[in-house]
């Protein structure tokens, strides 16, 4: 197969993984800046171009679309999808899943746990807000945070009042969530592909943190999944229609709740953690799949 990597940093682990086990395997894996490609839209013969050139035809790509980029990454994928070219994610479904509000909506409808969850811009009361998911603690998010970014503890009603009086003043739209105080400061990163879960880790946050990412510290180890754990990963990657995922679980006294679907999951972390091969799960999926005008995802909404 001739494989695209949609990528804007070559030098990335999972970027690098990626071209090294579909070169291991017999493939041709080009590595693509996704803001440098340009699209001729005509209907007749659409194209992506780069580099003064039009791209030559791909069996596949991988996107690896960051947050900030995703309306014009997903505009790429979407070009090539015109073109028949399979995507192990398709643009509807990344689109999707990047949209925090909309993906919990959908998980919400499909009855699969998650947090109390509140939404607001502008709220009549703040303290019915807060009171709606249980009270304080509580954790408050900015809808276009990443990585941790934006995320925010408040302990006491006073502290939570005050800074979502604060993300108010700067226009901004915000999730509030009950915190899961009996997760400890630790998730669980499951990596799915093609409806299984090939992989999980355990992120514990480092002293004094709450949020558990790696590159704030926090330190991953190989977990061992509940039936309901795997049943729940597996069940929030259909639904956001993603073929390849990292679903990101607490585990509550009502059991396993839904944090995050990430549709560009990074691979580092959960290949050291478990030593195993992730990149070439994924390109072995992708050989079985990778058929020309081909939908996989059925995502909803």
């Amino acid at each position: 197969m001739r494989i695209a990597i949609l990528s804007r940093n070559p030098k990335l682990y999972s970027t690098k993984r990626l071209q090294e086990a579909g070169q291991a395997r017999g493939h041709t894996v080009d590595i693509i800046d996704t803001m440098h490609c340009y699209m001729d839209v005509t209907s007749s013969r659409p194209q992506v171009r780069y580099k003064g050139k039009a791209l030559p035809k791909y069996d596949a790509v991988i996107p690896r679309i960051g947050a900030s980029v995703t309306f014009y990454g997903t505009s790429v994928v979407r070009q090539f999808e015109m073109m028949g070219t399979f995507s192990i994610n398709e643009s509807v479904a990344i689109s999707r899943s990047r949209d925090k509000l909309r993906s919990l909506q959908l998980l919400s409808r499909k009855g699969i746990g998650m947090p109390r969850t509140g939404f607001a811009n502008h709220p009549d009361r703040i303290d019915d807000l807060i009171k709606n998911v249980g009270g304080a603690p509580v954790v408050i998010k900015l809808l276009e945070g990443t990585q941790g970014i934006g995320v925010v503890l408040a302990d006491t009603q006073k502290a939570a009042e005050s800074i979502i009086e604060a993300f108010m003043g700067l226009n901004a739209s915000i999730l509030v969530q009950e915190f899961i105080k009996e997760a400890g400061g630790s998730d669980i990163r499951c990596l799915v592909v093609g409806g299984k879960v090939v992989a999980a880790m355990k992120r514990q946050a480092a002293e004094g943190e709450f949020r558990s990412n790696l590159h704030r510290g926090g330190k991953a180890t190989i977990v061992r999944l509940s039936p309901e754990e795997r049943k729940t990963a597996v069940a929030a990657a259909k639904t956001m229609g993603l073929n390849m995922c990292g679903v990101d679980l607490l585990r509550s006294n009502n059991g396993p709740v839904v944090m995050e679907v990430n549709s560009s999951p990074g691979l580092e972390g959960i290949e050291m953690a478990t030593n195993k091969d992730v990149a070439g799960m994924i390109i072995e999926f992708m050989e079985t799949n990778a058929k020309p005008n081909k939908t996989k995802t059925k995502g909803t909404g």
